[in-house]
């Protein structure tokens, strides 16, 4: 096989996979045999594109392929199984094959499709690390290995959390379906969260050597826009991908040339991709056309836009970002929502009264091991001039941090310390 062809099979594999998945599972009823129906036109494909070409419309061709064992399946279970036995009785009651039930399955609402698959990757009966996995893999189109790459563990680890995931949700019986009511703000904000916790993972590595990891970011931005799409009336959905575009269209300027991270303020704002910021203040408005309060994700958007705006760090609003701290704590309280708090107010007022809220959230249970409160304690006890005291909070900073990159900045600032208790300079 050609590297062309091994990469267009891949590049269709990932734009397509969401949709044959989704429009199996309708009919079969199960995730888990309508991925391995999936992967049979997968591999059909690669038996056979690398010979006759891939076709002029090889979205179409995998559906027709997956169509067809999906048939062979639904005969072999109807001969053995009495669930399908019983369909197979209700498909002849209707006088329609099995073909013609499935056409009629898959040339329905793409859309509708897609949007049970989002909803029944992310269910609560899942754990989170599981949801993260299955979604990926199933509306990703990403491999095992991809997956474990991206998230730094062993790929059999992943592999378990997939196979788990499937068997829950068949064992759980979870129905193929969005959920209305009540229950669908619940189930929306587990998709939200399984989306963002994908996006922050590419955004600040939690782990490993790298302090970004973009293609989760990408891949984290295509699932919300996809959802936006899906959900055009649903405010928090917008206010999501408002703030993925705000925040991816720092990237570039994030990340020296050696890989060290570089922060919000020491960037270069001309690398910020202005097109992506105009995408996320197009979706911070989408939030507002649709009415209501600002949900948590659209108040981080705004807080995120308010830098967006700022051509410089010196024009930024800090008043009006604490202000937006203070509502979203408001709505969700958080010792981090907190902690993001005093970061503003420091930079409105001083650093001595970023200092006094910091020190309000020191004996906060869920802060014991954040690495991050220890890292804002110390460039407040730094910018007072309180050396010591600084270097003691950095060190424990990075001596918490899981990240390579974050952790040799954090010791670039307890050196800073250093020369600065020696006399030199900072």
């Amino acid at each position: 096989m050609t590297p062309d062809t091994h990469r267009a099979i891949h590049a269709v594999w990932r734009l397509e996979s969401a949709r044959l998945i989704a429009g199996l599972t309708r009919f079969v009823r199960d995730i888990g045999i309508a991925e391995e129906l999936a992967q049979d036109a997968l591999v059909a494909a690669l038996e056979q594109w690398p010979t006759s070409g891939v076709p002029k419309n090889p979205g179409a061709w995998l559906m027709t392929t997956a169509k067809h064992r999906a048939i062979d399946h639904l005969r072999r279970v109807e001969r053995h199984d009495r669930k399908h036995i019983e369909l197979g009785h209700a498909i002849d009651a209707r006088q329609d094959s099995p073909a013609a039930v499935l056409d009629a399955a898959l040339d329905d609402d793409v859309g509708d499709d897609l949007l049970r698959l989002v909803f029944t990757s992310c269910h609560p009966a899942l754990s989170s690390e599981a949801r993260v996995a299955l979604t990926l893999r199933l509306l990703g189109g990403l491999t095992t290995q991809e997956i474990a790459r991206a998230y730094l563990v062993p790929e059999p680890t992943i592999a378990q959390r997939i196979v788990r995931a499937k068997r829950t949700l068949a064992e759980e019986n979870v129905p193929f379906e969005v959920p209305r009511g009540p229950e669908l703000a619940d189930r929306l904000a587990s998709v939200l969260e399984v989306i963002y916790l994908i996006f922050n993972e590419g955004y600040s590595a939690t782990s490993g050597d790298d302090w970004m990891r973009p293609a989760l970011c990408d891949e984290a931005l295509r699932l919300g826009r996809i959802l936006a799409q899906l959900m055009p009336n649903e405010p928090e959905v917008h206010g999501l991908v408002a703030l993925m575009e705000f925040q991816a269209s720092r990237s570039r300027a994030r990340v020296g040339p050696g890989g060290q991270p570089v922060l919000l303020n020491e960037q270069n704002r001309a690398l910020w991709d202005r097109l992506l910021i105009r995408r996320g203040l197009a979706a911070l408005e989408r939030v507002d056309a649709l009415g209501g309060a600002r949900g948590p994700y659209a108040l981080q958007a705004a807080i995120a836009a308010c830098h967006a705006r700022a051509l410089t760090p010196e024009a930024t609003d800090w008043t009006t970002i604490a202000a937006l701290y203070a509502a979203l704590y408001q709505l969700s309280p958080s010792p981090v929502i907190e902690l993001n708090r005093a970061v503003a107010v420091a930079m409105a007022e001083g650093p001595a009264a970023g200092l006094a809220i910091v020190d309000r959230l020191t004996n906060e249970p869920a802060l014991a091991r954040y690495h991050l409160l220890p890292g804002v304690r110390g460039d407040f006890l730094f910018k007072l001039g309180r050396f010591a005291e600084a270097r003691v909070e950095l060190e424990r900073a990075a001596s918490l941090t899981r990240n390579a990159r974050e952790r040799d900045l954090l010791r670039e600032r307890v050196a800073a310390c250093d020369r600065a208790l020696a006399g030199g300079s900072t």
